[in-house]
């Protein structure tokens, strides 16, 4: 038989309510009684009823995330950190890929997720022209990614920009000056905020400020951004005869393909061609050599984005409050890709 809040309340020795307090985090229990409640929810290893506080509350205990796919790393473990963030505060998560159309995000925007009390939503194909489409009244919204900024809802990113420059920073400061960037958008179009763009520029402006002249021929169209296509971009690099000492791969998928294109052609990494992804998937730390990264701040934006969720859902509709901006701190994760050591020199 599952346990009850009722069996709760008799091993701790408090009241029904007491224990539903504790459960909603509610303020004004006493911090003795919190943690007795709080021991004996473990020991029984209860769980709360969404369905039944639904009913008495108006909402279901459940978020939604949706994301444009989950074959991405990068938007697994996102899911995964957004799962753990939504825990530590008794709440659980349904996890929707809403990246096959435009059309389906625009459906996704307008319902939010069947029985969730607000919406974590990462899109692809929707951009700043679709602005007015995020001013939903039937629930909290909270954007995540780089496709629309000044909109009326709270946003939470990473910093494309300048992280891609700290990268290409990085390469350069390990004597590359023949940088390739994988990933590029097909359009190339330079007034967009597509992830795509804004790490391209950053590529340029490291270049620029290391004095060092833009070859557009480095710049090499990848989409989408799987592992197959990252190895053939870089087939195509090879065979093209430009030279190159470095790639900047934006994202990491992209750079696990390089990776097995550059080995096979009989380079080597670090010492023939330095390697960088963007994203720190936990792939990268198992590739042989691992794969130096960006890490953009994942964990930091799924509890951000709960945090400002949760919060969303308590003010409630009706409260009039000035959307929200916050851009997670990135760093250089430095693995065997990009630095050569001395014993990579004597091999």
């Amino acid at each position: 038989m599952s346990v009850t809040m009722r069996d709760v309340a008799r091993l701790a020795r408090v009241s029904v309510k007491t224990v539903s307090n504790v459960v909603n985090n509610q303020p004004h229990v006493h911090p003795s009684t919190r943690s007795r409640v709080e021991k004996a929810i473990s020991e029984l290893g209860y769980r709360p009823n969404l369905s039944a506080r639904g009913l008495r509350s108006g909402r279901t205990g459940v978020i939604g995330l949706a994301v444009p796919e989950l074959r991405q790393n990068y938007f697994a473990e996102l899911a995964d950190a957004v799962i753990l963030a939504a825990e530590r505060r008794n709440l659980s998560v349904i996890v929707g890929q809403a990246g096959r159309d435009r059309q389906h995000e625009i459906d996704v925007l307008a319902h939010g997720l069947r029985q969730t009390d607000g919406l974590l939503f990462s899109p692809e194909r929707l951009g700043t022209e679709d602005t007015d489409l995020l001013d939903v009244v039937d629930y909290p919204l909270v954007m995540l990614g780089e496709r629309i900024f000044g909109g009326p809802t709270d946003h939470v990113t990473m910093h494309n920009v300048s992280a891609s420059r700290a990268a290409v920073d990085h390469l350069i400061a390990q004597g590359r000056t023949r940088i390739a960037v994988l990933g590029a958008h097909p359009d190339r179009r330079e007034d967009q905020l597509r992830a795509a763009d804004l790490r391209v520029r950053g590529y340029r402006q490291a270049l620029e400020v290391a004095g060092i002249p833009h070859d557009r021929s480095l710049e090499r169209t990848v989409a989408p951004w799987h592992q197959e296509d990252g190895a053939n971009a870089t087939n195509e690099l090879i065979a093209s005869g430009v030279e190159f000492d470095a790639v900047f791969a934006l994202n990491d998928a992209l750079a696990l393909g390089a990776l097995r294109s550059l080995g096979k052609s009989g380079r080597r990494i670090p010492e023939d061609v330095a390697l960088i992804g963007f994203d720190n998937i936990t792939d990268g730390r198992f590739t042989l050599p691992s794969l130096s990264t960006v890490d953009a701040g994942r964990d930091e934006i799924a509890e951000t984005a709960v945090r400002m969720l949760v919060e969303r859902i308590e003010w409630g509709p009706r409260t009039q409050r000035p959307p929200r901006l916050h851009k997670a701190r990135f760093h250089i994760v430095e693995r065997e890709s990009s630095v050569v050591t001395p014993r990579a020199h004597r091999r």
